[in-house]
């Protein structure tokens, strides 16, 4: 028997170390090669790729082509499985990597038609732009070519386990201009929000729905303070005196379409979210002037909000031309999307700019008839178009479908199985057949977009950044902006619809042409300041400008409680410093606490056991540090208050999330003990006030965190709530758990909140667990770009269990930021590995 035993020890022991030498080989398998020399066809001149210790590529060439050629092969080393499942997402093709589970979204993503658009906008592109996109193609398949699945990713080993060895295609052109349909859906702004809006009339009133989407508070800012559009230009002087241009509401009429929209909205949330979609995502930027910094010129800070994923969205990289000159004009670095080429945002040698989402409303949808194959337009039934759309389906059938449009776009009702969800139009009188649901939207309309990043990369000027900016078409992002002359100043760019009626806010018929969309808002007429005489410009999603402002950029804003944060702040300081501005960024302050605590603590709880949780409240200083017992009770006392208003008369997939915009809501109502609201509808015979649901909503939040935490108030933290996984898109969530080992990192235990400057916002629908997150943070001294710092939330490389996979998140954690070298010498002196590419035949 102790030989049997001695035996199989031993034969444990050669399969236990074959398994970890495998396991060791596979995963270093695809690790690129980051120093030496390669040969390669496509390029003129000898490139050089300097990586640091985190693996930030700073490239060095003599012209574009050959630099954005690098910036492709960089991508493609770290970040390429990323890469080609997206260009799968936004052709529509996932279901040939991942089978029938897919096969959904494939639906939706083809019916929008991103590939198509990207391809109609490259062949409109000039031959500048174009050279520069192959070039970056061409880098991408340098490195991809000849290499197996398995030596380009360990998700490809994993995925080739159930299935034969796939090969990438090689990229093209419109993979990149696709990507930039997928970021703009993300950023599309309130098409959910008009799709819940009429859902939530199956219960409420129009007035009810209204009452849940107030107005942003009198005491929050806009972006620009001042102006309006004259004689054809915006004037950043006095506003005009007529006001708002008020539109009519179609808000009735939607309440027929419920069934339809369920329909339309069941097909959006079929397709993932790259970015992130739904509350907390939005951005956070910055930017004080000379007076008002420590270093005499311009500081600009920038914080993306985003979905948090692993790898994490962004690509830290730079971008030089040896000789800067007429003939190639880039010294930029930043952050990047791996598959799209230059710098999205960042700094070059003159200017910085920042990007937040500005809630532009650009998407609009129409409620079509529809009978047989024709839709009903002014008076006139009008033929349908049609296509055929085919799919490949892994280790399954190829399908079919028919994708039908109408003149506002395609029938996204369409896209779902169960088409007996389609409403009926009998509660409008004098109509037959039913509603469809089309989607005009203007990503869909070919626009050169990508031309805004590379002339964003090389602009010097306030001219030349405006002149960029003009071209930043798709999707509409707040521009903040400063250069090393002193200025600092914000554009809103975008292709914003004229519309002839409506508001944006509802679904609109769409058979009535007074519901057609007019133009969009010139250039010249959208928002801008240079150089405001309070000396900062603060973006944080909230309202642009103020309602004095004619043309109507969107209702569906954030309430402001995170940028008037930033401004009170600001303001307090006469002078900050680059490590004010990063400190700035951590700000985990409660303005939502700060106006429901007071009442929470003027309630009378008459048992100790609740009071012990309620007092943590008091000397409370309204910061959501991951270690605070009281944050932790708060929030529990914020989701169970929430719960007790609201669910009782909301479609269950209307609950309120908890985020920027119901702290919102809840001002309106707290300041009204009797607000029909705190009713609870389902008990009879009793109508409940403020109060009574303010006492169950603590002794509720008392008993889960009794549950959940402790008994003892002092072990309670809010981290351990709050907590943050970093999920591979892909394979993290196989349903295997040595799989997503293999690929997502955490939790961890986090601080911040929705509706905070630390955006760490979550669902209170689900839980705690952090659903977005500052995605890279970064801030720009303009006195001395060698001392500007950056950060991402993982790592620039994309590979599992590479030292650079996860290596920026122990300092995200804690709060902190790297080094950002741009100078040559101080990127000489970083550099770790030097990857030098040269021409064939170059000897």
């Amino acid at each position: 028997m102790r030989r049997i035993l001695t035996v199989l020890a031993v034969f444990l022991s050669v399969v236990l170390i074959a398994g970890v030498i495998f396991s060791v080989v596979t995963t270093r398998k695809s690790f690129p090669d980051t120093s030496g020399e390669v040969t390669l066809s496509g390029i003129r001149g000898p490139v050089d790729i300097k990586r640091d210790d985190k693996g930030i590529p700073q490239v060095y060439a003599d012209d574009p082509e050959d630099l954005f050629f690098a910036q492709g092969y960089a991508h493609a080393q770290d970040r390429f499985f990323e890469m080609d499942f997206r260009r799968h997402v936004t052709s529509g093709r996932l279901s040939e990597l991942f089978g029938k589970s897919a096969l959904d979204t494939d639906k939706f993503v083809r019916t929008l038609g991103w590939r198509r658009v990207a391809e109609q906008e490259l062949a409109n592109l000039d031959d500048e732009t174009t050279r520069l996109l192959n070039s970056y193609a061409r880098g991408v398949n340098a490195y991809i070519e000849g290499k197996s699945s398995s030596r380009l990713s360990l998700e490809y080993a994993v995925l080739s386990l159930t299935g034969p060895d796939y090969r990438p295609e090689p990229w093209e052109p419109a993979d990149s201009l696709a990507w930039i349909k997928a970021m703009a859906w993300d950023l599309r702004s309130n098409m959910g929000d008009e799709i819940t809006r009429t859902l939530s009339t199956a219960k409420l009133t129009p007035n009810q729905v209204d009452e849940l989407y107030p107005p942003m508070p009198p005491f929050n800012k806009p972006i620009v303070g001042e102006g309006a559009v004259q004689n054809g230009k915006f004037s950043a002087a006095k506003p005009c005196p007529d006001g708002i241009n008020c539109q009519q509401s179609t808000r009735t009429l939607s309440r027929a379409a419920v069934a339809s929209l369920k329909s339309a909205g069941k097909a959006a949330d079929k397709l993932p979210a790259l970015l992130g979609t739904g509350e907390g995502i939005g951005s956070n930027s910055w930017v004080v002037d000379g007076d008002h910094s420590t270093t005499g010129q311009p500081i600009l800070s920038n914080d993306p909000h985003l979905a948090p994923s692993m790898p994490g969205i962004w690509y830290e990289v730079g971008l030089h031309c040896r000789k800067r000159s007429a003939a190639c004009p880039y010294n930029v670095a930043g952050f990047s999307f791996s598959g799209l080429p230059g710098v999205v945002v960042g700094h070059n040698n003159q200017i910085a700019w920042g990007v937040t989402t500005m809630y532009a409303d650009v998407a609009d949808l129409y409620l079509e008839r529809v009978i047989g194959n024709t839709y009903e337009y002014d008076g006139k039934q009008m033929p349908l178009k049609t296509r055929k759309e085919k799919f490949k389906v892994k280790d399954g059938k190829t399908r079919t479908i028919t994708v039908r449009s109408t003149r506002h776009g395609p029938i996204i009702s369409d896209v779902d199985d169960d088409l007996e969800d389609v409403g009926k139009v009998a509660d409008v009188p004098g109509t037959t057949g039913t509603y469809a649901v089309a989607l005009r939207w203007t990503a869909l309309t070919p626009e050169p977009t990508i031309k805004a990043v590379f002339a964003l990369d090389t602009a010097q000027t306030w001219d030349e950044f405006r002149a960029a900016a003009k071209l930043f078409t798709v999707p509409s992002q707040n521009l903040v902006y400063a250069d090393k002359a002193g200025n600092i100043g914000y554009q809103a760019p975008g292709k914003i619809p004229v519309r002839g009626k409506g508001d944006g806010r509802w679904p609109v018929p769409g058979w009535d042409p007074a519901y057609e969309w007019k133009g969009s808002i010139p250039f010249d007429e959208l928002p801008t300041v240079l150089n405001p005489t309070e000396g900062f410009i603060v973006t944080a999603n909230q309202q642009v400008i103020g309602d004095q402002y004619k043309p109507n950029l969107g209702k569906d804003t954030a309430a402001g409680y995170r940028s008037q944060r930033v401004r009170d702040l600001l303001a307090r300081k006469p002078k900050a410093s680059v490590a004010d501005m990063t400190g700035l960024q951590l700000d985990q302050f409660s303005s939502n606490a700060r106006q429901l605590v007071p009442l929470l603590l003027k309630i009378p709880l008459d048992e100790s056991y609740y009071r012990q949780g309620q007092n943590q409240l008091r000397g409370w200083d309204y910061q959501q540090t991951a270690d605070s017992g009281a944050a932790a009770y708060f929030n529990g006392v914020w989701r169970n208050l929430l719960k007790l208003t609201f669910h009782d008369e909301l479609p269950e997939d209307q609950w309120p999330d908890g985020g920027e915009r119901w702290f919102n809501v809840a001002r309106t109502i707290l300041k009204d003990p009797t607000n029909h609201w705190w009713d609870d509808v389902s008990t009879s015979n009793k109508i409940e006030s403020r109060d009574e649901i303010l006492t169950q909503a603590m002794r509720d939040a008392r008993d889960e965190l009794t549950m959940k935490q402790s008994r003892d108030p002092h072990n309670w933290a809010w981290g351990k709530f709050h907590k943050l996984t970093l999920v591979n898109s892909t394979l993290g969530d196989s349903g295997v758990g040595l799989i997503n080992s293999l690929f997502n990192r955490g939790p961890y235990e986090v601080g911040g909140g929705g509706g905070l400057v630390d955006a760490t916002a979550w669902d209170a629908t689900e839980g705690y667990e952090v659903t977005a997150v500052p995605s890279m943070r970064m801030v720009v001294d303009l006195a001395n770009l060698d001392k500007s710092r950056w950060i991402q939330l993982t790592g620039n490389s994309g590979h599992a269990f590479h030292r650079n996979y996860v290596d920026q998140t122990v300092l995200w954690l804690k709060g902190e930021t790297m080094p950002w070298a741009f100078s040559r010498s101080a990127v000489d002196e970083a550099t770790k590995n030097t990857l030098t590419l040269k021409p064939t035949g170059s000897g």
